[in-house]
């Protein structure tokens, strides 16, 4: 008889460079799916690795390979203590999605750092991971992979809406699952909070302090990623070459570029939304807390806007994850075709025994 109830790490690293998001879950296979989360934890990056996940873009290959296999220490060490700290046991995986250093699906790259096998030696446990690069090779975008998840538990909402460093959306629409990522969120708000000594724009009070540039919004919303119809996934290469030097060449302060990049973030968003007010909205990630931009979001739109309890706004994604990791572990779909464009549904990841 197949086991019914597997109990599982979910690791997720997001573009954001908030931390590491952990999840300790039980996920029950009966009639339905259904999961407890356990015990949940983010651990932050400090300064000497956000700077090295900053740069690992621009690393030449040897460079690369060092710091991943750094990377698979670090995050091994991370999910261990977070193991010991929790007492957990009887595990039957490590779900982890890795940390994101390059995506150009179109040229056939997806490169997540911390997919080793050394992770399962060095946690003594098994582990599911490196979801993305199956599906890139059978032509997909390789993201987003969350959709599953949203059908599989949280189908009783018509969007489900993922505030982190960019914004993705997954809904049914004729019999299928559709996702896509939407716009950037926390990769650029972040990246200028930091510019003058802050994390992050707590409750975007800072951008709420400042102007609308209405040129810089109509020049964001004017690009062509936006007029691109679905499947359709961002990365941090986008922003680098489309956003900021967009931004910059304005020479605006701060807190005028927070206030026009939420308003341009709420509008985005708002434009794939179907303004019904019996449409349930399930909104996670970090950016559900930021009340500025969910304010601007709410004038924009109708639909009935949810922000749940605060374990699964902010751990979603890893729970997710744990989800991915057991699929596979039971040769069951994990990732759809109707939301990456790969040729068929499949079974992704990687499983490494200790």
């Amino acid at each position: 008889m197949k086991k019914t109830t597997y109990r599982l790490v979910g690791v997720m690293s997001g573009t954001s460079l908030d931390g590491i998001d952990l999840v300790f879950t039980e996920i029950t296979f009966q009639n339905s799916i259904s999961y407890t989360i356990l015990a949940s934890e983010t651990v932050s990056y400090n300064r000497e690795w956000r700077e090295k996940l900053e740069q690992a873009i621009n690393l030449p290959s040897e460079e690369l390979t060092e710091l991943d296999d750094e990377y698979s220490i670090f995050l091994a060490e991370v999910i261990n203590t977070f193991i010991k700290k929790y007492d957990i046991d009887l595990l039957d995986a490590v779900c982890s999605h890795g940390h994101t250093v390059k995506h150009r699906p179109k040229q056939g790259v997806t490169f997540q750092i911390g997919n080793r096998p050394k992770l399962a030696k060095l946690i003594n446990a098994p582990v599911v991971c490196d979801f993305r690069v199956q599906d890139v090779e059978l032509g997909g975008e390789g993201a987003p992979l969350v959709p599953i998840g949203d059908r599989l538990l949280f189908s009783d909402y018509k969007y489900c809406i993922n505030l982190g460093g960019f914004a993705n959306i997954s809904l049914e629409k004729n019999d299928q699952r559709i996702a896509y990522d939407i716009c950037p969120v926390n990769t650029v708000l972040n990246f200028y909070t930091r510019k003058v000594g802050k994390e992050y724009d707590e409750n975007g009070e800072m951008a709420r302090s400042g102007r609308l540039n209405r040129d810089l919004l109509n020049d964001l919303n004017m690009l062509q990623f936006y007029k691109k119809e679905a499947p359709k996934s961002l990365g941090i290469e986008w922003v680098n070459m489309e956003i900021f030097p967009l931004i910059d060449r304005k020479d605006i302060q701060i807190p005028d570029i927070l206030k026009t990049f939420t308003v341009h973030v709420a509008e985005q968003i708002a434009a794939c939304l179907d303004n019904d007010p019996a449409s349930k909205v399930l909104i996670t990630g970090g950016g559900s807390f930021n009340s500025y931009l969910i304010e601007e979001l709410k004038s924009r739109t109708e639909c009935d806007l949810v922000i749940p309890e605060k374990r699964l706004v902010d751990f979603k994604e890893a729970l997710v994850f744990a989800l991915l990791g057991v699929l596979k572990l039971r040769k069951e779909i994990n990732v759809l075709s109707s939301v990456t464009g790969a040729r068929m549904d499949h079974s992704s990841g990687r499983v490494y025994e200790p």
